[in-house]
């Protein structure tokens, strides 16, 4: 009880600093609170390993008793823009059902740009979700408010989803950690979204935290409650910790991408990829550069999943409440010019044949860096930036090359917080 009433206060006020919040329900998180607290006081023990956690959610997830706006001002009042369904304010997301019986206690959503697609926090209820570090920044997108209120500990762990990158750039503009999995490892069922249907590059959930143990914590604990059986699209897989115990105790190779082949690097983002190396050789580890197939035509098939219906899901619910639509979402999804129709089925079986054929591809040049390691085998992990910048600028999100590979591929992928910004050391290359 005495946790979460902390976590509120400290929630709310850096809302009113940053725009992170959407939706606070902090009455009823204090009687979910004070309900546990009977539970352990009766009973002796915990009811779930999350017992008493304040956990945050992006704005996608369904709660009884509150809005789901997903940013889209026509969406307020009701259920992800339809009226009378009786789901409204009544519905709950599978995850939200799971982090209940876990011990969890909910307390509040944040903020998201409409439509989840671009890498900046900004829509027409909240105007913009800024960087609680440096406010001349942007806290990323899409699970930005995520990534504003756990970066000054607003909140201790959270959820947000990956299409592009929306929960590994939150936690890399904000020094957190941030864990996207692959697709059908957690529940997604019962969430908000963009385009929903469109089955080529799933949108995920995953968990943003201030450690790598909280990040175990959480997966750790969502899968002990088997939900595969209450998902049909998570695959009955539980924790594998004698993997993870197996990788702790040999020495690893590690590939690194030092450029995607579009955009380089800000300095600072260059440094930190060069202490990860030396710290990696100074173990003992092995380290050769990756040089993978084109990222740029990996990205192309993605942006034409993004686009199969070329925005008219966007629009619909633009049109609701005749908001303008964000510059930011523009960029993909065209201004004011009159859309063009949406991709036929012909398109979509090519484009899916596509995305299979860079896939193996892709897993082919992985499998052949068995001959540069010196193990004998592929390399373990291949580290690389999420972005060419440590945070951007408003409306200077332009290129999302370094996070978005991986959502094509479908890999999994974690953010890791290696430094910050210093000034004194991380000068423009003048001859760039």
């Amino acid at each position: 009880m005495e946790t979460l009433t902390c976590t509120t206060s400290n929630g709310a006020e850096l809302s009113e600093k940053t725009n992170c919040l959407h939706e606070t329900f902090f009455e009823a998180a204090i009687e979910d609170a004070k309900s546990l607290d009977a539970y352990y006081l009766k009973n002796q023990k915990p009811i779930g390993p999350l017992h008493g956690l304040p956990v945050s959610l992006k704005d996608q997830f369904h709660v009884k008793g509150v809005e789901t706006s997903m940013g889209y001002v026509g969406w307020l009042g009701t259920f992800q823009g339809k009226k009378g369904t009786g789901k409204e304010k009544v519905f709950e997301s599978e995850m939200v059902k799971e982090l209940r019986d876990l011990g969890a206690v909910l307390y509040c959503k944040t903020s998201v740009p409409h439509s989840l697609m671009t890498g900046e926090t900004v829509n027409n209820i909240i105007e913009y979700t800024w960087n609680p570090k440096n406010r001349n920044l942007s806290c990323g997108g899409s699970s930005g408010g995520e990534g504003a209120l756990i970066g000054l500990r607003g909140s201790p762990v959270g959820f947000g989803t990956d299409i592009g990158g929306s929960i590994r750039i939150p936690a890399a503009f904000n020094g957190l950690y941030g864990l996207r999995p692959s697709a059908g490892r957690l529940p997604y069922y019962g969430m908000a979204n963009s385009m929903d249907g469109q089955n080529s590059v799933l949108s995920v959930v995953g968990p943003l935290a201030p450690s790598v143990g909280t990040l175990q914590l959480l997966v750790k604990s969502l899968l002990s409650r088997n939900p595969w059986l209450h998902d049909p699209l998570v695959h009955d897989m539980p924790w594998r910790g004698e993997e993870a115990a197996i990788a702790k105790a040999k020495k690893l190779s590690f590939a690194i991408l030092w450029h995607d082949g579009e955009v380089s690097l800000h300095p600072p983002v260059k440094r930190a990829l060069e202490s990860v190396v030396q710290k990696l050789r100074n173990q003992g580890h092995k380290i050769i550069e990756w040089a993978p197939p084109s990222h740029k035509r990996g990205l192309d098939i993605l942006l034409a999943a993004w686009t199969y219906d070329n925005g008219a899901d966007i629009r619909s619910a633009l049109q609701l409440s005749g908001e303008p639509k964000a510059p930011q979402i523009g960029i993909t999804y065209g201004g004011d010019i009159k859309p063009d129709p949406p991709k036929d089925a012909t398109f979509i079986a090519a484009n899916n044949v596509a995305q299979r054929e860079y896939q193996k591809e892709y897993m082919e040049y992985w499998n052949s860096t068995a001959e540069l390691t010196g193990t004998g085998k592929p390399v373990d992990v291949v580290i690389a930036p999420v972005a060419p910048f440590a945070a951007a600028r408003r409306n200077g999100f332009l290129w999302y090359g370094y996070s978005a590979i991986v959502n094509i591929l479908d890999y999994t992928a974690c953010t890791l917080p290696v430094t910050t910004v210093d000034k004194s050391i991380d000068v423009a290359d003048l001859s760039f």
